[in-house]
């Protein structure tokens, strides 16, 4: 079929999330479904990653955990075949990104120091280096203290238009400005005198550079939902905002604990999510709900039906007990 008969967001349910196998779930859709996709996937940690049991964390938030928290959350992030294994795996995910993109479609792609290197070489084959857009830094300051080395305390998001030029961007303001020697109106707002009379800078803070100061959520934050890798809301609107348009289309593969998709549907998009953990998508599920008796909007639901096909990956069990759904 051809890839323009077979494009269109607006065939798709406009608020789709599943429970299921990425690859297969993203080789059912349609050609440029997509207007903008985020991806965490695993860090290639080599260890289980766990989130604190919702009760006990809500314990440190002094609230009451919802019941779908009462258990350990988490997934498996280890790899037998190393690191070869973990490229085989998101070579393919990667492939049905680029064909999921619209042609002013734009990815972000969320890494760390293990592997951001090699899937940067990965993308610039799957995408032409010419659609590099930024290596954004996102600095935060929590996590240990090392002594053998520089502290690590960033990722890296990799952002990769389809055709650069025709990609959505929307430039954004954010942070605050340096106040050393500025003047301050009666208001409280900064100037400097120039020639031409006071110049006033901008209230919103400056434009925005590839480097992101934003803390990481912390174990007692209000906004924690029991997930390891969740992150922080203002980072996943941040990104919704510049690189997509109300209505467009915004995908997570590796939605987790459902942080892109809220992000979305705050900011009138539609989306798309699915997390092989049948708990993340309960996490998120909910999370939906509670964003919709905010914004008292109607929601259509839809759901994409996977084929039943032998994944790409060994199955290994979620820590949270046999997968279900």
């Amino acid at each position: 079929m051809p890839a323009r008969s077979r494009r269109s967001a607006d065939a798709i349910a406009p608020h789709t999330i599943q429970t299921g196998e990425n690859l297969a779930i993203m080789q059912r859709l349609p050609d440029g479904c997509c207007d903008l996709i985020y991806l965490d996937p695993p860090f290639f940690t080599n260890q289980p990653r766990r989130a604190p049991a919702g009760r006990h964390a809500a314990r440190k938030q002094n609230r009451k955990p919802p019941a779908s928290d009462a258990r350990e959350t988490g997934y498996d992030d280890r790899w037998p075949d190393g690191l070869r294994g973990y490229l085989a795996f998101m070579q393919p995910r990667l492939e049905q990104c680029r064909r999921l993109l619209p042609e002013h479609g734009t990815l972000y792609l969320h890494a760390d120091w293990r592997t951001v290197h090699h899937l940067r070489l990965m993308l610039d084959d799957l995408f032409g280096a010419k659609n590099f857009l930024n290596e954004i830094i996102w600095h935060y300051r929590t996590g240990g203290v090392a002594t053998r080395w520089f502290g690590r305390k960033h990722d890296t998001i990799l952002v990769y238009a389809k055709h650069r030029g025709r990609h959505r961007f929307h430039a954004l303001r954010g942070g605050a400005y340096r106040t050393d020697g500025l003047n301050h109106d009666e208001t409280g707002r900064p100037y400097k005198n120039t020639r031409r009379g006071r110049l006033y800078f901008h209230h919103e803070g400056p434009m925005l550079t590839d480097v992101w100061d934003m803390p990481f959520l912390s174990t007692v934050s209000r906004e924690r939902v029991n997930w390891p890798t969740q992150k922080p809301l203002a980072l996943l609107e941040r990104i919704v905002r510049a690189s997509s348009n109300p209505g467009d289309c915004v995908a997570d593969f590796f939605c987790g604990s459902g942080t892109t998709l809220v992000a979305a549907r705050r900011l009138g998009r539609r989306f798309i999510g699915c997390d092989l953990e049948a708990r993340a998508i309960a996490i998120a599920r909910r999370r939906l709900r509670a964003v919709e008796m905010a914004t008292p909007l109607p929601l259509p639901t839809g759901t994409i039906a996977a084929p039943a096909l032998r994944p790409d990956r060994p199955r290994r069990p979620p820590l949270s007990g046999p997968r279900s759904g």
